[in-house]
């Protein structure tokens, strides 16, 4: 059994539901500070964050992600139970096997791997580890850079080990994401019977022809970076239950995926503009999930590329899709983020696994993106 799997298989094993971490960063810890790392654990609420550091020099290279995971849905439908690492025909079961416990694993042996060969790098190496990235993500990776930032440190180039990839491992490296924002609205009427119309006010007709609306705005073409903008109602809760009962009020959610075409501040405003034209008695919540970033060309961009191309023997694609990542808070600071993990299909579902062969295989891309950077 390889050393990555091995670890792989330790942290797998600890029901780490977001935002537990249950215990899977103390086996990180242990392993970092015998080569050297000097380890914090910082416990804000609920959440377990890593932030492990090795070196004083310039620069300074981050690797991040996440023990935290989904749960696990029903049981009975997993072939093995999630939380018992299997291989079986050449794939490893369990929850994280893929998104993202296998990679945090692939990070630290080839870390070890090239200190055992370069114990003076020409920089730092860090380790920025959260149990909050699948949760609601403010405990985590976004508290711990603003506590690095008080602190002035400041982190040159950032590989997180997000499960990348579509069809084949090296696939795809993730420069950018686009950015997330979130709302509840509330719309207000006044309940009422069905018979007696006149003597309510139906919430629901009121809101539909703005919901429209917005559905139809063509917010941007996208750009040669990132896809176009795009709005999407999620959720729409109403009424008492009863077929004959007028709502009161009604609730909806909905989320912006938006390119650097828009500005969060911008989409606000024309949201409310609209909601404001319709004449509604209403009330908002905004939640500014993560505003977008993009890694252009660089040193990480050229180095994570070449490790893929070495190791991989593929050209990878350079994208900025996907959902929201901990990249959107650590790109702020003027570090360079890129993404590079596992194959993403089967993450956050029953049976999640990955090819036990591309564990090492990505140990190996994270071994030569680091000599790339700091050898």
């Amino acid at each position: 059994m390889s050393e990555t799997l091995r670890l792989a298989r330790d942290l797998i094993a600890r029901p780490s539901v977001t935002p537990d971490d249950a215990g899977c960063q103390a086996i990180l810890a242990q392993r970092l500070e015998r080569l050297g790392f000097d380890v914090e654990i910082m416990q804000i609420g609920e959440v377990t964050n890593l932030w492990a550091r090795r070196g004083d020099a310039a620069p300074l290279l981050c690797l991040a992600g996440h023990t935290d995971v989904v749960p696990i849905g029903d049981e009975s439908q997993w072939i093995h139970p999630p939380f018992e690492p299997t291989v079986d025909d050449g794939w490893l079961y369990g929850r994280g096997a893929a998104d993202m416990k296998s990679a945090l694993a692939a990070m630290v042996v080839a870390c070890e791997e090239f200190l055992a060969e370069h114990p003076n790098p020409e920089g730092s190496l860090a380790f920025l580890v959260t149990s909050d990235e699948e949760g609601i993500a403010v405990d985590g990776t976004r508290a711990v850079m603003e506590r690095l930032t008080d602190r002035g440190v400041g982190i040159d180039m950032c590989i997180i080990g997000e499960p990348s990839s579509s069809g084949r491992l090296g696939d795809t490296i993730r420069v950018g994401r686009r950015g997330s924002l979130s709302a509840e609205l509330t719309v207000l009427g006044k309940q009422g019977h069905v018979a007696y119309a006149d003597l309510a006010r139906n919430p629901l007709h009121e809101l539909a022809p703005a919901l429209n609306e917005l559905i139809g705005i063509h917010w941007d073409d996208g750009n040669e970076a990132f896809p176009p903008s795009g709005f999407q109602a999620t959720n729409i809760k109403a009424g008492t239950g009863a077929m004959n009962v007028i709502p009161g009020d009604c609730h909806v959610r909905f989320n912006v995926r938006y390119c650097t075409e828009q500005t969060m501040e911008g989409i606000r405003d024309r949201i409310e503009d609209v909601l404001e034209r319709h004449g509604f008695d209403y009330r908002i919540v905004w939640r500014d999930v993560g505003r977008p970033f993009l890694t252009p060309p660089g040193r990480l961009t050229d180095a994570v590329r070449a490790a893929v191309t070495g190791v991989l023997g593929i050209e990878p694609v350079m994208s900025t899709g996907g959902g929201t990542s901990d990249g959107r808070f650590i790109a702020p600071s003027g570090a360079q983020v890129v993404e590079v993990g596992l194959l993403n299909a089967t993450i956050h579902q029953v049976n999640e696994r990955t090819e036990v062969a591309d564990l090492d295989r990505l140990k190996d891309v994270f071994r030569h993106a680091i000599a790339e950077i700091l050898s």
